[in-house]
């Protein structure tokens, strides 16, 4: 007779094969995480004790985590974040040493959610909690190869004084991502309650081709030629599928940043970062109008090395959706000449996190399936 190992046990044989290399995890808890597990299948609790992995050392205490652990979620371990010291955000240090990216490990995994990137992108958790001050869900996410959602703004409680952090999740896809919005946003625990309540599934089915605009830039961003060629291939096959169809809408926004470092900085009431915040809000309602979908890279960048992005803004596509609150995704688009993973950005109406999680599976459903990083590739060889 054939015994049947559990998810936890095969997520904490991964994260023993792999994180020595890939140093996604800061504290991994093994005997807790089989424990919850054994539970979370006596009490019939409806996630089963799904492994997932929390950002961070504070990430156990997170309003998402105690709603994922009350619906039988068992934690396998807390992901790396940037070190201290460290002015940009996007790469990770782990127990064991900087966290590299699976698919090239000269590269940054992208940040701060960096170790949860890598946990779901090698399948050492299932799903990772993360947040997103100003892309720091859909930047590892992208630069990763998996699922990364950032929540409206305010919807969850935030971790961040500004209100610019959203609380968010990666996953291995939209579809793995679902138990993260029906168990956080929807129902959970007698001691979490929702911060404004979700409906669990789309208020109607989606109609294809889904409205959408799509801008390589914003109306500033500098976006690497290769980078947006792999998006662009992205929306064409996705209009080609008949599953979205572009609207001739123009998608001209200002450049956020000094208005997100003023309300990063406490100075929300800044004159001109007031002006951008209002003009941008209005010209995103606009384009959002009628359930529309804003598609963009989610980088204009690839990832960069272990030394750090120069001067780039890697954030440049992302913190306009900070400052204005509507929930956005990356999704995998496909990979640079040099085998760097793009991400493609989907933004939606603020609090249409359910309906943008149902339009990312469906275009997800007419992209080619995001392949497995070689690091995972290499540990299920070795079992």
């Amino acid at each position: 007779m054939t015994r049947t190992t559990s998810a936890v046990a095969r997520a904490l044989e991964r994260i023993g094969r792999l994180d020595p290399e890939l140093h996604a995890f800061i504290e991994v808890w093994p005997d807790e995480a089989l424990a919850r597990e054994r539970e979370a299948v006596a009490r019939r609790l409806p996630l089963g004790g799904l492994p997932f992995a929390v950002k961070g050392p504070s990430g156990i205490r997170s309003f998402a985590a105690r709603r994922l652990i009350a619906a039988g979620g068992s934690p396998v371990g807390a992901t790396s974040v940037p070190g201290p010291g460290t002015h940009w955000q996007t790469w990770g240090l782990g127990a064991h040493g900087r966290t590299v990216n699976p698919w090239r490990a000269d590269r940054t995994p992208g940040g701060s959610s960096a170790g949860s990137a890598v946990a779901v992108a090698t399948g050492m958790a299932e799903l990772a909690t993360g947040s997103d001050g100003a892309g720091s869900v859909r930047i590892p996410a992208a630069w990763c190869g998996v699922f990364g959602l950032k929540t409206t703004n305010g919807l969850l409680p935030s971790p961040d004084r500004s209100g610019l952090a959203s609380a968010g999740v990666l996953a291995r896809s939209a579809a793995a991502a679902e138990p993260y919005l029906r168990h956080v946003l929807g129902g959970g625990g007698p001691d979490v309650a929702p911060a404004q309540p979700l409906p669990l599934s789309p208020p109607a089915p989606l109609s294809l081709p889904l409205p959408a605009v799509y801008s390589e830039d914003l109306g500033f961003a500098e976006v690497d030629p290769e980078v947006a060629a792999v998006v662009r291939a992205a929306v064409d096959r996705l209009v080609a599928a008949g599953t979205v169809r572009l609207l001739g809408r123009d998608a001209a926004l200002l450049d956020p940043v000094g208005a997100w470092t003023a309300v990063r900085g406490g100075s929300p009431d800044d004159p001109e970062a007031v002006r951008v915040r209002r003009t941008n809000d209005e010209r995103l309602d606009a384009l959002l109008a009628g359930g529309a979908l804003l598609l963009t890279p989610a980088t204009p960048n690839r990832p960069h090395g272990h030394e750090g992005p120069g001067n780039l803004y890697s954030t440049a596509l992302t913190w306009a959706f900070n400052l204005s609150g509507h929930p956005a995704a990356s999704l995998p688009a496909g990979f640079t000449g040099d085998g760097c993973p793009v991400g493609l950005q989907l933004a939606a109406a603020r609090g249409a996190d359910v309906r943008l999680l149902a339009a990312a599976r469906a275009v997800e459903d007419a992209l080619p399936a995001a392949p497995v990083p070689p690091a995972a590739g290499r540990a299920a060889a070795g079992r």
